[in-house]
């Protein structure tokens, strides 16, 4: 009888493990640096990387910089030191980490650099917006919204860069400028808003409504910025669609801005894009595989990697938000998180 019953048990055990998934075993733990956690981009961007990290078969850990440079040397020299599958850095300061890039990848610990592009030293992959491609796309939705006004592509449009020591705002500058440089009807005033201050965009705008009532379009690079500008257009007795706006980058407030009627585009930056991304190349990342060159389908987007002399560099494009699609989930900006499954590419 009590053969018979251990029979039984085993019986039963054997189809419970046959019927129970198995828990896919963990390929490795990757470090994840981020600069600060004081805006909804950073936060996005951990609960982002943790999403298709798992779906990979990768454990995440993040750690808190509170933009201070000491304190994220002090962060790689510890996880360098714990010997991860990769670590993931989203630079405080660009030149300041560029040693500690150094010693990590001389440890045999690749490197990704996140959002933050650094082209001084080597590392394992960069993934990052298509901040060139995002002026282009701007430059686009400006077309229409002049046209519509005029029937023909013409106007003057007021353009609120952020700082100018950053390249994120100087390449989408460049791209809207190149793009809209075939229309010699539209007159262009570019000023920044110096360290990305909302209040600096605020002031420029009210200045340039006094030089130039004529304006059609104001387009800033952020749009914490266009917070500002709005705060200043109200101040002088504007409402909503007396000047059609734009921003780029795709935050909470900016959509809601276009909810409330004020800002016309938003450019949106594509987060869950580069984070997938991250993913998605991981495993090639981890045991140092090549990493081609071309065209890559990520979560729907069409990203190009391309070999730099920093190494492989995967750039992915923005996309256009109105009030046609402004509630859609995959925007980050509606802060709801991926429903995407990245699978890793072979």
């Amino acid at each position: 009888m009590k053969r018979l019953l251990l029979t039984v048990l085993g019986v039963i055990a054997l189809a419970m493990a046959m019927l129970t998934p198995a828990v896919a075993q963990s390929k490795g733990k990757v470090y994840y640096l981020v600069p600060t956690l004081l805006d909804e981009f950073q936060t996005g961007s951990v609960s982002a990387l943790e999403t298709f990290l798992k779906q990979v078969g990768y454990d995440v850990q993040t750690l808190n910089a509170d933009n201070k440079t000491d304190v994220q040397q002090s962060q790689m020299n510890d996880v360098i030191a714990l010997k991860p599958a990769a670590i993931i850095l989203a630079a405080v300061d660009f030149n300041a980490l560029k040693p500690s890039i150094e010693a990590a990848m001389a440890a045999g610990i690749p490197v990704v650099e996140f959002d933050r592009q650094i082209t001084s030293t080597p590392s394992a992959f960069t993934s990052v917006a298509g901040t060139i491609e995002i002026g282009y796309i701007a430059a686009e939705q400006a077309e229409k919204l002049l046209t519509a006004k005029y029937g023909s592509v013409k106007g003057k449009v007021l353009q609120i860069l952020g700082d100018p020591g950053d390249p994120y705002t100087l390449d989408i500058q460049k791209g809207f400028e190149e793009k809209m440089a075939a229309f010699a009807d539209v007159k262009i005033i570019s000023l920044p808003a110096m360290l990305w201050e909302a209040s600096n965009a605020g002031t420029i705008a009210a200045d340039q409504l006094v030089a130039n009532p004529d304006i059609d379009l104001i387009f800033s690079h952020a749009a914490h910025l266009s917070v500002a500008v709005v705060a200043s257009l109200e101040s002088a007795g504007k409402k909503p669609g007396d000047i059609m706006l734009m921003s780029s980058n795709g935050a909470p407030v900016g959509l809601d801005l276009i909810r409330k009627g004020w800002l016309n585009v938003e450019v949106e930056q594509p987060l869950y894009a580069q984070a997938a991304a991250v993913a998605a190349f991981m495993d090639k990342i981890v045991n140092k595989q090549e990493i081609k060159p071309g065209e890559y389908d990520i979560i729907g987007l069409n990203g190009v990697v391309t070999t730099e002399a920093w190494g492989p560099n995967i750039k992915l494009p923005g996309a256009a938000i109105d009030k046609s699609n402004v509630d859609d989930p995959k925007f980050w900006g509606n802060l709801k998180p991926p429903t995407d499954t990245v699978k890793a590419i072979e």
